[in-house]
């Protein structure tokens, strides 16, 4: 990870406790973390960006850890996402980078995922927002757990910076009721059902 030098990080834990229904219980819990680093590619095309998905891994863990202590520990997290923000002097696909970083950290860490971590990337300025999707670790059908976080970093990501962002919940949309899988119905064979 030497190679982005990070700036910062941020937590954020949101409990949702109802949508004008009746309060749940328990609450749904959605968490993001991300870090903001130098972009060393920014400002240059490199044409060979894969090393750096190597480089990343460090703190796609770090991350990982400090999400997971940030919603209470492992047990029940069942839904996750990752994103990244590329700083205006840099593309589209320096955010792609996180795909397999960022992936692995939390597959490492929570264990069997056999569903597809879904991800959000753009370039954007200082300030900029980004919805990171989030589905079931499992099973990518369980439709309860088809929910975003947004995020957003008020300065941040700079030119020559980009943001990593991991993202993770317990429980799914707060009186989802939208039918499709349930969770109870999670069979865990090939990421679908």
């Amino acid at each position: 990870m030497s190679e982005f030098k990070l700036r910062k990080i941020v937590v954020q834990v949101e409990e949702i406790l109802h949508e004008g229904g009746p309060v749940a219980d328990p609450a749904p819990v959605k968490g993001a973390v991300y870090a903001i680093c130098s972009n060393p590619f920014a400002g240059r095309f490199e044409p060979d960006l894969q090393p750096a998905m190597e480089w990343l891994k460090p703190l796609a863990l770090r991350l990982t850890d400090r999400l997971v202590a940030a919603l209470g520990g492992r047990e029940g997290i069942d839904a996750y996402g990752k994103g990244a923000i590329v700083g205006e002097a840099g593309e589209h696909e320096h955010g792609a980078i996180w795909h397999v970083s960022g992936g692995y950290g939390m597959r490492d860490r929570l264990g069997e995922c056999r569903a597809i971590v879904p991800s959000a990337m753009k370039v954007g300025g200082l300030g900029s927002t980004l919805d990171i999707p989030l589905g079931h670790l499992n099973a990518a059908y369980v439709r309860s757990r088809f929910d975003v976080i947004t995020i957003a970093c008020e300065d941040g990501p700079r030119a020559n910076e980009v943001l990593f962002a991991l993202a993770m919940a317990r429980g799914g949309r707060v009186h989802s009721r939208m039918g499709g899988l349930e969770v109870d119905q999670v069979k865990g064979e090939d990421g679908l059902r």
